[in-house]
């Protein structure tokens, strides 16, 4: 990992919510938007405004399955959530 997507990563996870994101999709679990939202009390809008700070820095990755769209960890960060 270079400088700059080190410093990508570290900003991304430098925030609550985002880290209760990470928390929830922990142990290969996969959720869409709305889940994600329910779960954390904030506005969908909200949400997918930290899903696409985590997607844009290679911490979360997602996938279309017909009109919902589901969200999950890459492998590499997965050894973090052993320190929650």
């Amino acid at each position: 990992m270079n400088i700059n997507q080190a410093e990508k990563t570290l900003k991304a996870l430098a925030n609550r919510r985002r880290l209760k994101i990470i928390e929830y999709l922990g142990g290969g679990k996969k959720a869409s938007v709305s889940e994600l939202a329910g779960h954390l009390k904030l506005s969908f809008k909200s949400t997918s405004k930290h899903l696409l700070i985590l997607r844009n820095a290679d911490i979360v990755e997602s996938e279309q399955v017909s009109l919902a769209r589901f969200y999950y960890l890459t492998r590499p960060l997965k050894f973090l959530l052993n320190n929650f």
